[in-house]
């Protein structure tokens, strides 16, 4: 069976890894991936140094587009895995997540009537003005199998209707958090480079269109790490999406109290997330490795796919107020112990599925 698995961004290098460590993993050999990179993250520490930590097969096809409006971003990577899937002609389209990748890889799977395996399926915020969510509910509608990370994803896919090939397997990013945590503490050295004292510092993440082009809830954002930063230093790895915003709307006064650092190599996240006393952060990603290391979690939006980790305390919603962010952070604590994400073994049981479909 081949697989062309098509990836573009941060949290799809580091789900693909689980999937790409089980096919290794099947002596059998029964299963040959073709691994195609959109070039949604070009940045090396967004996109090369991940392959090497999560020691994913290099890809075979980097199509390096990225950049432009949303709509000609998606056209662009629709032409080219359109091209790599006439070339290949795969038995299966595997995508992941809710990026302008995903999208365009469904899309062009579909219309060359190639079966698409979703990874990370019937996931929902209700905010439709999220690109990510048109992104999501379009993918899942033209996948043969729905792969999804929890029951609540399950019932989401239910209520619209959708149940035939829906399968709920767990989360890989729990597959990838097991796998990664030991390596982290001790291959890292990010906590003595910067200067840290484990569980004495904030770690903030704020990347979502809908805080960066936004400049009111950006500015909210800001001033809310400031005032966090008077009683804990708060360290964040500024993706260059916030960055180019912040620059160009001279908010460069609002950040001189942070800790800001470049974007970050997979392991050395991993160990930020392990040892920081609260992440605050607009990622949904980032969400989840909180709860999986244990950390509180302040969540920067007013929504939340992962409503297990609310649910379960580990997790606060804030929008981009700058009151309730601060207060959230000086009062996060712990939460009650769960295991909604799965076993740990979601990528075998992907595989298993599409090998015996």
């Amino acid at each position: 069976m081949k697989i062309v698995t098509v990836v573009g961004a941060r949290p799809q290098f580091i789900k693909a890894a689980a999937i790409s460590r089980a096919i290794r993993r099947d002596l059998a050999g029964r299963i040959q991936e073709v691994l195609v990179h959109t070039g949604q993250h070009h940045d090396e520490n967004m996109s090369g140094v991940f392959f090497q930590e999560l020691e994913i097969p290099e890809p075979k096809y980097n199509l390096a587009i990225s950049g432009g409006l949303h709509g000609s971003m998606t056209g662009r990577m629709l032409v080219g895995i359109e091209e790599v899937l006439v070339e290949e002609r795969p038995d299966w389209l595997l995508i992941y997540g809710d990026t302008n990748s995903t999208l365009a890889g469904a899309l062009a799977a579909a219309k060359l009537h190639i079966p698409v395996a979703h990874v990370e399926a019937g996931l929902r915020s209700f905010n439709t003005r999220m690109p990510e969510e048109i992104n999501r509910i379009v993918a899942d509608r033209v996948s043969t199998l729905l792969f999804c990370p929890t029951e609540t994803a399950v019932t989401n896919l239910r209520n619209e209707g959708v149940t035939r090939g829906v399968h709920n397997v767990g989360d890989v990013m729990y597959d990838v958090s097991l796998y990664s945590a030991e390596r982290a503490r001790q291959t890292s050295s990010v906590i003595k480079r910067l200067g840290l004292k484990p569980g004495h510092f904030a770690l903030a993440t704020c990347h979502r269109a809908e805080n960066t082009d936004d400049l009111g809830r950006l500015n909210s954002i800001l001033e809310a790490l400031g005032k966090i930063s008077e009683d804990l230093p708060v360290v964040i790895p500024l993706h260059p999406r916030t960055r180019k915003q912040i620059e160009a709307s001279g908010l460069n006064l609002l950040v001189r109290k942070l800790r800001v650092i470049e974007p970050l190599a997979f392991l050395d996240m991993v160990a930020l997330e392990q040892n920081a006393k609260v992440i605050l952060t607009d990622s949904g990603g980032v969400q989840k490795e909180a709860f999986f290391y244990g950390v509180p979690c302040v969540t920067m939006r007013d929504e939340t796919e992962w409503t297990e980790t609310v649910e379960h305390g580990w997790n606060q919603l804030t929008g981009a107020d700058t009151h309730a962010i601060v207060s959230a952070a000086r009062s996060a604590k712990q939460g009650r112990p769960a295991s909604p994400y799965g076993c740990g073994r979601a990528g075998e049981s992907i595989l298993d599925t599409m090998l015996n479909a």
